[in-house]
């Protein structure tokens, strides 16, 4: 994979990823990679118990695709951050982060000295299993890995603008969902607390120089994401396309059911 996506974030092309969890399959990866049209999955560690051996083979699948990838982690657990990296991932994404200081702690986890304190073990994927040099290693992955803090609660959006300006954080990532329900408006997308929400992560972003991407409600809400300066869409789900897959099946053999 010649062209990840933090080189993807100062271009001009909207960056097209599908979330997986509950179906994190090889063959799965496979099948998104032929059919084409995406740049890149983001693998769920937050909701999905997938074990470092199943993201393995899943950063694996991807780069044979062309695919890039990152991790949604939970804020919690330092080791599980750098496991991600060491398997082959680009980056990771923090979720549920609530404030600034939350957010710098994440990056710290993620970067190697100067910048912060990552573990330095050369032995993973992305230390070529031990054949790049270490101080080599080092640099390239505080240059290209890439971190991306979610905004997905009323007090990070209250943060988000301390939040983009840290340095070390690449992209702010809106969760509607859990934004919503924090909101006190669930699962209302384009209630005027979420549209509010979605304006100000835009303008923090543009004041920073950053770009900011999403999880898309629909083609409508993906719209408004996009008039906001939505770099990163993410408009399905490893579960939303098997089971977009079933409903179209069904509408077609409509008669046989």
């Amino acid at each position: 994979m010649a062209y990840g996506i933090k080189d993807m974030l100062n271009g001009e092309e909207l960056i097209r990823v599908i979330g997986m969890g509950r179906l994190l399959h090889h063959n799965m990866i496979q099948v998104i990679g032929i059919n084409g049209g995406f740049h890149g999955l983001w693998f769920d560690l937050e909701h999905a118990n997938n074990s470092i051996s199943d993201l393995e083979v899943a950063c694996i699948t991807a780069r044979g695709q062309g695919l890039d990838s990152f991790c949604r982690v939970a804020p919690t657990d330092y080791a599980t951050v750098t496991r991600c990296l060491e398997a082959g991932a680009s980056g990771v994404m923090a979720a549920q982060i609530s404030t600034a200081e939350q957010a710098e702690e994440f990056v710290s986890w993620c970067k190697f000295a100067p910048r912060g304190f990552r573990g330095l073990n050369a032995g993973g994927a992305d230390g070529g299993y031990g054949t790049t040099p270490i101080a080599e290693f080092c640099e390239r992955a505080n240059r290209d890995n890439f971190v991306a803090i979610q905004i997905e609660t009323a007090q990070s959006v209250e943060h988000c603008e301390a939040i983009a300006a840290i340095e070390g954080v690449d992209l702010l990532f809106v969760g509607p969902s859990d934004l919503s329900q924090s909101l006190g408006v669930t699962g209302d997308f384009f209630h005027e607390k979420c549209v509010s929400a979605i304006e100000r992560v835009g303008q923090a972003c543009r004041d920073q120089g950053k770009q900011w991407g999403a999880v898309s409600g629909g083609v409508e809400h993906a719209q408004l994401l996009i008039d906001n300066g939505c770099k990163m869409l993410s408009p399905t789900s490893d579960v939303k396309l098997v089971s977009a897959g079933i409903a179209s099946i069904k509408s077609a053999f409509a008669s046989f059911f």
